[in-house]
């Protein structure tokens, strides 16, 4: 598994058992070190737009001083939905990996793919699927939670 999607997966892992939210993790890279990271907390702030690539990349941008990410990498457990892929495009991201697709994070009860239907974003070719299996390990651990409404 790659180092950095090892991080996005635990950073994932610790949100849902703190009961914050969702299994998608993020974590954002410069130059090969970690400068932001952040998980899905929608439940724990009671904040639809606490998505695990939102937390991230501010976080990143406080790190840095600035909004600009220029040159920066970001790994996340799922695809990013098109409110985060907004973020990402903004922020001007370098490159995306993703583990888990759409159809997958469909499958365990999001509606990102909805989103999709109504929004059309080109994201070019900064988005590439990696790690996949690893991610899906993380969204089974998720659906075998048995009342997701108490996070």
């Amino acid at each position: 598994m790659n180092s950095f999607m090892k991080i996005a997966v635990d950073e994932a892992r610790t949100g849902i058992m703190a009961g914050d939210g969702g299994p998608f993790g993020c974590v954002i890279v410069k130059d090969g070190s970690v400068i932001g990271r952040g998980h899905n907390q929608v439940i724990k702030k009671k904040d639809p737009t606490s998505h695990g690539e939102i937390m991230a990349i501010k976080n990143a941008c406080k790190a840095i001083d600035s909004f600009d990410l220029s040159g920066c990498e970001l790994y996340t457990t799922g695809e990013p939905c098109p409110m985060c892929m907004g973020a990402i495009l903004w922020a001007n991201i370098s490159k995306v990996y993703y583990g888990c697709s759409i159809e997958d994070t469909h499958k365990i009860g999001f509606r990102d793919k909805a989103f999709y239907g109504i929004v059309n974003i080109n994201a070019g070719n900064i988005l590439s699927q990696i790690d996949r299996d690893e991610c899906l390990e993380l969204y089974y651990e998720y659906e075998k939670i048995s009342d997701k409404t108490e996070y």
